[in-house]
């Protein structure tokens, strides 16, 4: 039987393929999506994906994981560098959450050299483009076992 693990996407991630790709590349959130489901199954790991602009959906989609998952990977977009809620709520869930970046995010303007959430989180995965998600779920399962 899989174990489930959540990959959580914040704001503005809908519009990848989109948005900078010289910064986020040309893939979307559906490809990357494709990606981690077929890579979850490789490892043994049921992914239940999902993106929102809003932060109080994140917020809840944390607390169902702590109920239904056995881990987290989340690139929280923007609510990284601001979200007393999101580090909040990652720090009422049992289970380990790892914060992802497809850029590198200390390579970038000083606003985002700083996360709000890295502290609560099991570790961060930054700078390996849309791969930063696989690398993620390696993660996710290597400590879950």
């Amino acid at each position: 039987m899989s174990k489930t693990v959540f990959v959580l996407n914040g704001p503005n991630l809908n519009m990848l393929g989109k948005r900078e790709p010289g910064i986020y590349g040309g893939k979307t959130l559906k490809d990357i999506e494709n990606d981690c489901v077929a890579m979850g199954r490789d490892l043994g790991l049921a992914v239940d994906f999902r993106q929102s602009n809003h932060e109080g959906v994140l917020v809840d989609w944390l607390h169902e994981a702590g109920e239904n998952a056995v881990g987290v990977a989340i690139n929280a977009g923007a609510y990284t560098h601001t979200s007393l809620a999101l580090h909040d709520a990652i720090r009422a869930i049992p289970i380990p959450v790892i914060e992802v970046h497809i850029s590198n995010v200390h390579a970038r303007e000083a606003f985002r050299h700083h996360s709000m959430i890295a502290p609560a989180c099991k570790g961060v995965i930054c700078g390996f483009g849309p791969t930063s998600y696989v690398l993620a779920l390696h993660a996710l399962k290597s400590i879950t076992d």
